[in-house]
């Protein structure tokens, strides 16, 4: 996998690939459309953040390639790569259990707080994708 030269591409099954943590100054792109949905992708080497019809998605800290992102009301899956590791936050329903999957390993179940936030640390190195996926409970 490979950082997002346009910033934020739709792929053939459907999902989402965004991000470019080799930028050493904020980039952005407004107005992308996906699923009848406007997002809204800002990128660099310390930050990578995604919105949706104005709401947030996703955020890393530092800054992460994203591929095959797809958000459901069940939960999430992408892969990601970044040089460092990294923290990463995602907008799910609020007050909700979730079973965290990293690299196909369980990380365990997490609940989201009032807003819907989840957050999670992974352990990156660039040129080695892993695979996140976050699934409702219940």
């Amino acid at each position: 996998m490979a950082v997002v030269e346009e910033l934020i591409r739709t792929e053939g099954n459907e999902t989402l690939s965004f991000g470019n943590y080799k930028l050493d100054a904020k980039s952005k792109l407004d107005n992308f459309e996906f699923g009848g949905d406007l997002y809204k992708v800002k990128t660099f080497k310390e930050i990578t953040k995604l919105e949706r019809n104005g709401m947030f998605v996703y955020e890393s800290v530092p800054g992460t390639a994203v591929s095959q992102f797809k958000a459901t009301d069940k939960g999430a899956a992408f892969q990601v790569e970044g040089p460092n590791d990294a923290q990463i936050t995602l907008e799910l329903e609020e007050q909700t259990e979730y079973k965290v999957m990293v690299n196909y390993v369980d990380a365990g179940q997490m609940k989201t707080n009032l807003g819907g936030k989840l957050s999670i640390s992974v352990e990156l190195s660039e040129g080695t994708p892993i695979t996140v996926e976050i699934k409702k409970i219940g």
